[in-house]
């Protein structure tokens, strides 16, 4: 089968003459529909730029990218727009919701964006933010969540247009320990029952655990791919 995504002799380069900086240097990489993925590497390895690349928020300086079999170079600003839209999911450390707006409207935003009726955004949204586990939050605004609370406001909004592909960045970042073992808890479970590829970037490599499939990022280039068990749900600390 053809992988999900598709990378080839992949370049970033920053900058021009004595000041050029290579972010990437030349990134061959496969990624298979319904992976789980961790990114681990140090500041400055890559890892930020590919997750941007694959994410359709930047371009690459050479080499070709493809998203189900589509060559993702080649296609224009708005159509790189519409593939965002329509098959990717974002998931930042940041919670980046609107701070006056309830949780059911921050959820519902994406959908405006595909002209959705107010009745089926309402529907969706519920159902979304069912899914993370906060059914009967939906008017509380963000100043009235906890952090791990306003974290899966954030995964709804991201799964509420059922994406093909959720990027994650460092979604645990902004998080106590146990309130990140619950958004893995729950990005493992997304992955595993609805089939959602995870692509999720960290340095914590507890987190990272709950991946199947760890890449390490080195100086722009993949140092390492491993295979792994990963953690079960029920591992996870209470």
């Amino acid at each position: 089968m053809q992988p999900l995504i598709e990378l080839r002799g992949i370049t970033k380069t920053y900058g021009s003459g004595s000041a050029a900086f290579q972010a990437l240097r030349g990134i061959d990489l496969d990624i298979e529909a319904g992976e789980f993925v961790a990114v681990m590497g140090p500041s400055g390895s890559g890892k930020s730029t590919v997750m941007n690349l694959i994410g359709c928020l930047d371009t690459p300086s050479a080499g070709s990218y493809r998203f189900q079999g589509v060559a993702v170079q080649d296609l224009s600003r708005d159509q790189r727009a519409l593939l965002r839209r329509h098959h990717l999911g974002f998931v930042f450390q940041g919670f980046h919701l609107l701070a006056r707006t309830t949780a059911l409207e921050n959820v519902e935003l994406p959908l405006l964006y595909r002209g959705l009726g107010a009745k089926a955004r309402r529907e969706a949204a519920q159902h979304a933010l069912a899914q993370v586990g906060l059914a009967g939050w939906e008017h509380h605004t963000p100043a009235e969540l906890s952090g791990g609370q306003q974290q899966r406001v954030a995964i709804a909004r991201a799964i509420v247009t059922e994406p093909t592909l959720l990027l994650a960045d460092e979604p645990t970042g902004n998080l106590d320990s146990a309130r990140g073992h619950e958004i893995m808890v729950l990005l493992a479970t997304l992955q595993r029952e609805r089939g959602i590829t995870v692509l999720m970037v960290t340095h914590e490599p507890e987190m990272a655990a709950y991946a199947r499939r760890v890449l390490r990022f080195k100086d722009g280039l993949i140092a390492g791919d491993e295979r792994q068990v990963a953690v079960a749900a029920t591992e996870a600390p209470a």
